[in-house]
């Protein structure tokens, strides 16, 4: 049975887009250049039955509008949209399918797969050239209509400074599934990250920021379903201002509000990793859940030659248009509500390179870019990119513009490789070290545009880094082809679970040795969760569909020795500005030298010590200058720290070290191979027994 228009429709608005209630009712505005007519679809409070079917009266600048009165929050709805069913010329409009309004603050309900979702006849010999008729909307999730009214009190924003930034990435769930002390139902929610018990952790960690894996409302994809797993990491986004409903445990986004003001109050900011690059519609033979029944041709770029076919750089089958300006008003919009509305800090984008393709090519002064940079919002957020996308000439590391912080790839690959025992690797390891001034400094970028990172979600863990020289995803079901083989990883000596000894020792010290190197790098160290206490996934490095224990941090197995080995790290670099400086090292110059590099008998590096391959030991002295000044009425003058001498050695022997200078004390402060040489003094010109694959850290006293 048709379902009845409503008697009272008012023009409305055509802006802002989404639905906006008012206090007496809403307004509805949805964009579509080529759309021929839009219904607005209101449902029951089960969003089951369909209870109205309203189109939309008016139609200016191509956005489609109108005004419900009476109308309150808590209503759910969709929309139809209608048009020409010509994939061919790059449109896929079909009214029969319920669709998702890009602008919807919150989703209720689970989408339940069915061939119902997919405009065309699935399994019809003309594929997506055919039409299906069937409605999809009760296998639909459906918007809702929300009040954002919510009471902040005296929050503030920590607005740490990039310098002192330390990075926690973290998944909601992940971090809160096993987690002994939390409430059951806590667990898995934003609920269960504002427990005090994760809050604590991570304040007594020292961790200043925390990157949350996308919490943008996703899909999980039909092929996991099927094989009864589930799209964990959240890389499928469906709708760029909703949260994804599983992590909330109220439904309400007054629970968000609520985690972002207890991190605030601990001093930890909130940092989005955002995917505005795709969808989860997938390629020509996708679903139609949103943007692909609204306005293709607008929404995602296309195959120039022929708009049948989605122009792909993202790998997951389309693309999404950013050189459109409505799509580009999407992005921006969404990014402004998170910050005024959500209070988050700053963004991670995912594959930020196809965010600034231009036409088909990367562009560095692309549109996207303008934009925010003008923008007064969001240029006074953190913005990090994923520098790179699976298109041509994808690979970016370097080539954002200021104003941009960017994951280091290649500093993930040098320490990596490293501490593996590679050998031609000190000059690459020294440049990262110092803050990868070689893809940084430039155009005023400072150190921290340089996001260090060993691990990350996408790989191996820590633990597994040292535990495994090949990776196990046999449980993904893909028959262990997914995830990369490039994992510069070396299992120590077995692969997997071993119970000898001196292994265990080992893989223990590569983990304190990386920890070290990571956090006492110029730049903004990432640490993966989990990784600061141990946690495995025993041997998957690629984790995107495991919800469940193999991605989870396994809390009663922590290990409490690295945990502190960990908090001491983070508290010497919040300590002492020479391992967090705000300009790049400068060598030597006339008043001396802020950084000098040493090889094991005291003396400087030369060029000829540089290019020998098989070297793998290096002293790092940092002569207390840190690169800032006390500003006073008289001028500048030099900001000083402690000296620092970082020692160095990826060989698998003992490579005794002379310390420099003459009539001075070192007090080790770090020592991987022996934790408890901390505090114990060497004279200078004395050898330091800097033993087999470890790291050292003293101070001149």
């Amino acid at each position: 049975m048709p379902v009845p228009p409503r008697a009272r429709i008012w023009p409305g608005a055509p802006h802002p887009l989404g639905a906006t209630w008012d206090g007496a009712g809403a307004n509805f505005a949805l964009f579509s250049a080529h759309a021929e007519k839009v219904e607005l679809c209101l449902f029951d409070a089960a969003g089951e039955r369909e209870v109205e079917r309203i189109p939309l009266p008016e139609y200016t600048d191509e956005v489609w509008h109108g005004y419900v009165p009476d109308l309150l929050p808590g209503r759910l709805y969709g929309y139809r949209v209608y048009g020409p069913y010509q994939p061919q010329a790059g449109h896929r409009f079909n009214g029969n399918k319920l669709l998702l309004d890009p602008y919807a603050k919150s989703l209720r309900g689970a989408l339940r797969w069915s061939d119902a979702h997919f405009a065309y006849r699935v399994g019809n010999p003309r594929e997506d050239l055919s039409f299906d008729r069937r409605d999809n909307a009760r296998f639909m999730p459906k918007c809702e209509v929300v009040d954002t009214a919510f009471t902040w009190g005296d929050e503030r924003r920590p607005n740490t400074h990039w310098s002192q930034t330390v990075i926690y990435e973290m998944h909601v769930r992940g971090v809160t599934m096993l987690h002994a002390e939390m409430p059951e139902p806590r667990r898995g929610t934003f609920a269960g990250l504002a427990w005090p018990a994760v809050a604590e952790h991570l304040r007594t960690l020292g961790v200043t920021a925390v990157e949350l894996l996308p919490v943008h409302a996703f899909i999980d994809d039909r092929p996991l379903v099927e094989r009864g797993l589930r799209n964990y990491w959240g890389y499928n986004s469906i709708g760029f201002f909703a949260l994804e409903p599983r992590y909330l445990a109220t439904g309400r986004l007054a629970e968000f509000k609520s985690l972002v003001r207890r991190f605030h109050d601990s001093g930890i900011e909130i940092i989005l990793d955002v995917v505005y690059n795709h969808t989860a519609e997938g390629n020509h033979l996708g679903p139609t859940f949103s943007f692909r029944g609204i306005d293709n041709a607008s929404y995602y770029k296309l195959v120039p030659e022929d708009p049948r076919y989605y122009w792909d750089s993202t790998g997951c089958g389309n693309t999404l248009d950013l050189s459109h300006p409505r799509v580009l008003q999407l992005v921006l919009d969404s990014l402004r509500y998170w910050v005024t509305e959500m209070h988050v800090d700053g963004f991670r984008f995912d594959l930020t390179a196809s965010l600034a393709r231009e036409g088909l090519h990367y562009d560095p002064g692309a549109a996207f870019f303008d934009a925010i940079r003008q923008d007064p919002v969001l240029s006074s957020v953190k913005l990090i990119a994923e520098p790179w996308d699976l298109g041509h000439g994808g690979y970016q590391v370097g080539g954002f513009p200021p104003g941009w912080s960017e994951w280091n790839g290649r500093y993930r690959d040098a320490v990596r490789r490293y501490w593996k025992g590679d050998g031609c690797q000190l000059p690459e390891l020294a440049s990262r070290l110092t803050g990868s001034a070689d893809l940084f400094g430039h155009r005023g970028r400072r150190p921290y545009s340089s996001i260090n990172f060993i691990t990350a979600h996408d790989g191996f863990t820590l633990a597994d880094l040292v535990s495994y020289s090949d990776k196990h995803n046999e449980a993904n079901g893909e028959d262990n082809r997914d995830g990369t083989n490039d994992n510069n990883s070396w299992n120590c000596g077995a692969e997997g679970e071993t119970k000898d000894s001196d292994i265990l020792d080992l893989r223990r010290r590569q983990q304190r040795n990386m920890l070290a190197t990571l956090i006492l790098s110029q730049g903004v160290p990432m640490l993966l969760a989990g990784d600061e206490m141990g946690n495995s996934q025993g041997g998957n490095n690629n984790a995107y569909c495991q919800d469940n224990p193999i991605a989870w941090l396994d809390w009663e197995q922590a290990d409490e020795d690295l945990i502190a080995f960990t908090r001491r790290l983070i508290s010497i670099r919040r300590h002492h500005p020479v391992f967090h400086r705000r300009r790049f090292f400068r060598g030597h110059f006339e008043q001396g030298a802020d950084v000098v590099w040493l090889k094991p008998d005291g003396s400087e590096m030369t060029e000829a010590d540089w290019a020998f391959a098989e070297a793998r030991t290096l002293g790092m002295l940092f002569t207390g200058d840190t690169g800032d000044f006390y500003y006073t009425t008289e001028g500048g003058l030099p900001q000083r720290d402690m000296p620092f001498l970082l020692l160095l050695n990826s060989f698998w022997q003992p490579v005794p070290f002379a310390l420099p200078g003459t009539d001075r004390r070192w007090e080790v402060w770090i020592d991987t191979y022996e934790p408890m040489r901390q505090s114990a003094v060497h004279e200078s010109g004395q050898d330091y027994p800097l033993d087999a694959r470890s790291l050292a850290l003293l101070v001149r006293v």
